[in-house]
């Protein structure tokens, strides 16, 4: 590591020249190809993904995505039988169904489309289905409909659209979260370092290497299925992880220089020290974000492949871009007054003084209340988890504003809230006998509770094919529609094929999230097991302990269910969503579990590393575990406060993306990471040091024997602390005095 950034300090113009020319190839080439973005829950083997492809099979028409445009007359226009709106809309529609990439259009004006009329005769319906499923779609064809249908709208004729296609056209609202992230992250830069060139420098690296991989992210959907939150989800990751990773080197490299270091000497010696740390944390984050390729899930595959990149070239850039842009700046690393103040009294080690060091003798003094504390806390936190229900949100949560939100009001006000996700029953039909129970079947369903209609069984040409068309009393999200698909699968259908050779298969917006959320519970266990094992395996060899592991892995368990607590309340409750401006109520997102295990796994493993590895360094010194954790706690608590801070900064910003799944990840994180920091690493984790004793570093000799020896912080960067020391021994002898004088 110190010769790799004694290469880039002799070739800083050459590394912050190649950073430059890759961001800008990589972006040309993201802007040449465009997005190809995928949100197919389908999961192979599960009963929606058997229905979907039944259908594809049988009517090859309808295995494209299915869309809808909603016309609403206002009072005094007469209904939409009116001969004026009639024609209108009439004409619309005979454009969209001759434009490229759509396949079919059924209007209310159709004798196929009588029910597409409301009763009170002011809000119909057209169902636009396209050629290719919305993952294959090319967003300028979807446009297009939007555009046609767009043109019909007059005075007292609304037009909207609704559907998964029609959603790829709306903005997400430009890059306002991104920014605000941003310039709160340089504020506390700033206070932090009271240096305008250091404070910068963090937020330069991150935004080059983020920008790097947003558009890597963009091409990657090329080649792989990604979702479509993944270049936001990768980008809100990269400037947590890459602001925070920076700021570790740069407080590291301003501590070289107050010890009287030049500029070379710090840079090398922060990046070997500092530097290896982050390149630890940056694979264990990349490590457990990879662990969700164990799903074999390919939605999730995309996901995991693209926030790993992200972590990696935020790493790469802090190790490598960081160390060139901090040789230009040279002592401007420190502020005007710090270089004031080491000219006149020359290097000084920085000692755990003011609020830091009064928290750390604090919690010495009273481990035991405050452990207790943060107990009561965590586990407050956590119990709305246990009603935690996964599913996905439908259009009803949008922005009021956009069109998909409109449309699905018009309908759920016009129709019911059902009619936004139908279930389809499709079966094989193998012989006479079954097609009259298929006839007949649509009655029984009829009667089922929680079905508000069912259309008649539809046959493909060859009659072997055989669907129903259900709309549910309630809306797609809703735990009645969920209950419906049980009710169906479980009762309803096998009575009805009793005797047969039927096998009905439940498909559909809601059985499609039902089943993938199904797939993700059942491999949940797993993943969490091997990404928290790993986690201890790593800690192991890091810390030489069997007690910081298992600490760890206990933190890494509460901080998630604390912050699914909080993302619960707000999110499934409905507390104070509408406020945040996100829409009402809803179920959890499937994905959110497996990603949220994945990343506060490895930003939790930040601030232990750097919490825990400065308490190990001293306990190796001393073989004093209250002095060990006492100054390890004063020593970083700043860094960790400063750098939770930035990260929950970031975080909370992405509330002002306006799309939910977006804004639920940010909360979920910043909970966790706020917890994490100023909860846990800062006040649980010392306590129960305190209480443990010399326990917290206690490893069987025959595994000591046996593991294999790895170090945060290597050899010749200790001997270089130890030069160092050298010169201002003196002074550091007093360091212990001095915290002991403050504490008392």
């Amino acid at each position: 590591m110190a010769a790799l950034a004694r290469w880039c300090v002799r070739r800083r113009l050459v590394v912050v020249l190649l950073w430059l020319l890759a961001l800008g190839g990589v972006s040309t080439a993201a802007a040449l190809t465009g997005s190809a973005y995928s949100n197919d829950y389908e999961v192979p083997g599960t009963e929606s993904g058997r229905a979907t492809q039944l259908l594809q099979e049988g009517f090859p028409r309808l295995g494209g995505d299915s869309d809808t445009v909603v016309w609403h007359t206002t009072s005094g226009t007469g209904t939409v039988r009116a001969a004026a709106v009639e024609q209108t809309m009439t004409q619309t529609l005979d454009k969209i169904a001759d434009l490229p990439g759509v396949a079919s259009v059924v209007g209310p004006y159709d004798s196929q489309g009588s029910a597409q009329i409301s009763s009170d005769g002011r809000t119909a319906y057209a169902t636009v289905t396209f050629g290719e499923r919305t993952e294959n779609l090319d967003k300028a064809q979807v446009e297009a409909v939007v555009k046609t249908a767009e043109g019909a709208e007059s005075d007292g004729l609304q037009v909207e659209l609704g559907g998964s296609a029609i959603a790829l056209t709306e903005s997400s609202g430009g890059h306002v979260a991104e920014i605000v992230g941003v310039v709160v992250a340089a504020l506390v830069l700033f206070l932090a370092f009271g240096s305008l060139a250091a404070s910068l420098l963090p937020i330069a690296t991150a935004l080059v290497s983020v920008g790097t991989a947003y558009a890597g992210i963009v091409l990657l959907g090329h080649a792989m299925t990604v979702a479509d939150f993944a270049p936001m989800l990768g980008m809100l990751i990269g400037l947590g992880v890459g602001i925070d990773y920076a700021l570790f080197i740069v407080t590291r490299h301003r501590r070289g220089l107050k010890r009287g270091l030049d500029v070379t000497e710090s840079i090398q010696n922060a990046v070997a020290t500092t530097g290896r740390a982050v390149v630890f944390a940056g694979a264990t984050v990349c490590i457990a974000l990879l662990g969700m390729l164990i799903l074999r899930l390919s939605f999730l595959n995309g996901v995991a492949i693209a926030a790993s990149l992200t972590v990696v070239l935020t790493v790469a850039a802090s190790v490598t871009l960081l160390p060139a842009l901090l040789s230009l700046i040279g002592m401007r690393a420190l502020s005007r007054r710090e270089r004031r103040h080491l000219t006149e009294h020359g290097p000084q080690p920085e000692l755990p003084t003011g609020l830091a060091a009064r928290w750390s003798a604090f919690v010495e003094r009273h481990p035991k209340l405050l452990g207790a504390i943060a107990l009561v806390v965590i586990t407050v936190l956590a119990l709305p988890t246990l009603g935690l229900r996964l599913g996905t949100s439908d259009q009803g949560n949008n922005p009021t504003s956009s069109t998909t939100r409109q449309a699905y009001d018009l309908l759920a006000d016009g129709f019911g809230p059902g009619v936004n996700g139908p279930l389809t029953l499709v079966t094989h039909v193998d012989s006479a006998e079954d097609k009259l129970l298929l006839d007949n079947l649509d009655a029984t369903i009829r009667t089922t509770e929680g079905v508000a209609s069912v259309t008649p069984v539809t046959y493909n040409a060859g009659g072997d094919t055989g669907y129903f068309t259900i709309v549910p009393t309630s809306s797609p999200q809703s735990q009645q529609t969920s209950d419906l698909v049980d009710r169906l699968r479980t009762e309803v259908l096998p009575r009805a094929e009793t005797g047969s050779a039927l096998d009905i298969q439940v498909g559909g917006v809601t059985a499609s999230y039902d089943d993938f959320a199904e797939v993700i519970v059942g491999k949940l266990p797993l993943f969490v097991g091997v990404v928290i094992g790993l986690g201890c395996l790593l800690l192991l060899l890091a810390f030489r302990s069997v007690g910081i592991p298992l600490k760890a892995a206990a933190m890494n368990v509460a901080a998630v269910a604390a912050a699914f607590g909080v993302v619960v309340a707000i999110f499934q409750w409905g507390w104070g969503s509408e406020l945040l401006g996100l829409g009402r109520a809803g179920p959890i997102e499937p994905v959110l579990p497996v990603i949220m295990v994945s990343v506060l796994f490895g930003l939790s493993m930040d601030y232990q590393v750097f919490l825990v590895s400065r308490m190990y360094e001293e306990w190796l010194e001393t073989g004093d575990n209250r002095r060990a954790v006492r100054v390890g706690l004063a020593e970083t608590s700043r860094v960790i406060n400063s750098a939770a801070v930035i990260m929950i900064s970031v975080f909370l910003a992405f509330v002002l993306s306006g799309d939910r799944v977006i804004a639920m990840f940010g909360i979920a994180l910043a909970a966790a990471v706020a917890l994490d920091a100023f909860v846990l690493r800062t006040l649980l984790v010392p306590a129960l040091m305190h209480l443990l004793g010399g326990a917290n570093w206690w490893l069987p000799r025959w595994l000591d024997r046996n593991m294999p020896r790895i170090s945060i912080e290597p050899p010749e960067c200790r001997a270089a602390h130890e030069r160092v020391d050298a010169v201002v021994g003196d002074i550091e002898k007093e360091r212990d005095e001095d915290v002991r004088d403050i504490a008392g």
